[in-house]
């Protein structure tokens, strides 16, 4: 009996995919584990494999398109079997197939990513804008100038209209001539123009939980500024000594984050509407960004990693996020996520909170600016970061004595750098 294969949830927040290729085509015998196709989510492009045998006698979602999970994806049956009434009652009661055109893919020859080569271009729409009046002044077609302004115009080769005039009324005089800069140009009018392309399950991903958070979650900011010359002294000291390994500021940050999580459980939370959650455990998300937005992928059980794994761990998400290659459980599960936007030259921000998480922490970068110490300005490094909370879990102390620790971790790292820490 012909069976009718949906369109899969392969992830949390998956409401809808699109088809990135098909292995089958109609007609061919499929078994069971063999891969039918590859499906892009809001995150990944992954393989789709049959949980059945049979010959694939329906495609429902063609190459490209974009389907809602439980949407008719194929059906699989015997051959020559009718299934008419199959697709009639399942279009009946299915979700609704909404067709849309995704934005073009590149082929990258790698397991699940197998992408369109070369797909259409998008579509660029240009119009020419409003015509520029003419500078000078002028009466019934005439153009109000002194005779000696337009003797020396025709000298020049100046079309005498385009001169703005500064005498009486616009009146073009000598002096208006003899200063006009696009002398023997010729006018080329300016063109207006924008390029189109569809949103990407990825971006459409990001608007939606993005929003909900910015207008669900009541968002207040706690800034602090810390000195980092002994981060970056201890910093240089390790990569010394673990050369040709490097540690980076990231890589401090996530570890002193993790640590004074541990002290400062209330900020390690969740909102789940009816209750709080307080995690025991401590996952990291760090927002990695990639050419369609920002993926977070999860470092787990942070607080007891050295920093060279914390490193090695987020070099790799960032090379298979980019390559859109992470799988559900690299970005699930984060009970606390950084975002460090310090390597791009920003000195200070504030970003949104990823849901299901309480707190987000924004990192700037390291400033060199006059300090004072010991009653003395001297060169120093500091750092801003900026703690975004969400008000129904965390308060303003919480968060205060959260920033503080982490702070005095950041500002003296042997806190938080024991026997096996590096």
């Amino acid at each position: 009996m012909a069976e009718i294969v949906r369109m899969p949830k392969l992830s949390d927040t998956m409401t809808e995919g699109v088809v990135a290729a098909w292995h089958m085509k109609v007609g061919d015998k499929v078994k069971s584990g063999d891969v039918l196709a590859e499906i892009e989510t809001d995150k990944a492009t992954m393989e789709f494999e049959s949980f059945t045998d049979g010959v694939l006698l329906y495609i429902g979602v063609e190459k490209g398109k974009t389907a809602a999970v439980d949407s008719v994806l194929a059906v699989l049956g015997k051959e020559g079997e009718d299934i008419t009434k199959l697709l009639a009652d399942a279009a009946a009661g299915a979700p609704k197939v909404e067709v849309v055109k995704e934005e073009p893919k590149v082929e990258v020859k790698e397991q699940v990513q197998k992408q369109e080569a070369q797909p259409p271009a998008p579509v660029v729409v240009s119009k020419p804008a409003p015509a520029a009046a003419p500078a000078a002044s002028a009466t019934n077609g005439r153009v109000k100038a002194s005779p000696l302004a337009k003797h020396l115009a025709e000298e020049k080769g100046i079309d005498i209209a385009r001169v703005r005039g500064s005498g009486p009324d616009g009146r073009v005089t000598k002096s208006d001539v003899e200063n006009f800069s696009g002398s023997g140009s010729v006018f080329v009018p300016q063109v207006e123009g924008f390029e189109e392309v569809p949103v990407s399950q990825m971006r459409k991903t990001i608007a939606k939980r993005l929003a909900e958070s910015k207008f669900t979650a009541p968002h207040f900011y706690l800034t602090i500024e810390m000195d980092m010359s002994r981060a970056m002294a201890v910093r240089e000291a390790i990569n010394k000594q673990i050369a040709p390994d490097k540690v980076s500021f990231n890589d401090m940050v996530i570890k002193a984050v993790a640590v004074a999580l541990k002290q400062h459980p209330k900020v390690n939370s969740s909102w789940l509407g009816d209750r709080i959650r307080y995690n025991q455990h401590v996952h990291i998300g760090v927002a990695v960004a990639v050419e369609e937005g920002l993926l977070v992928p999860v470092v787990r059980f942070a607080d007891g990693k050295p920093l060279r794994t914390i490193g090695a761990e987020v070099r790799e998400f960032a090379k298979r996020a980019k390559e859109k290659k992470l799988q559900p459980q690299d970005w699930e599960g984060n009970t606390f996520t950084i975002s460090n936007l310090g390597m791009f030259g920003i000195d200070e921000f504030t970003a949104i909170i990823n849901p299901p998480d309480a707190c987000i922490l924004a990192i700037g970068g390291i400033m060199e600016k006059p300090v004072v110490k010991d009653g003395a300005i001297v060169v120093g490094h500091t750092m801003k970061v900026t703690l975004s909370c969400d008000h129904r879990v965390v308060d303003g102390a919480t968060g205060a004595a959260f920033l503080n620790t982490f702070k005095g971790l950041l500002e003296e790292p042997a806190l938080m750098l024991g026997m096996g820490a590096i």
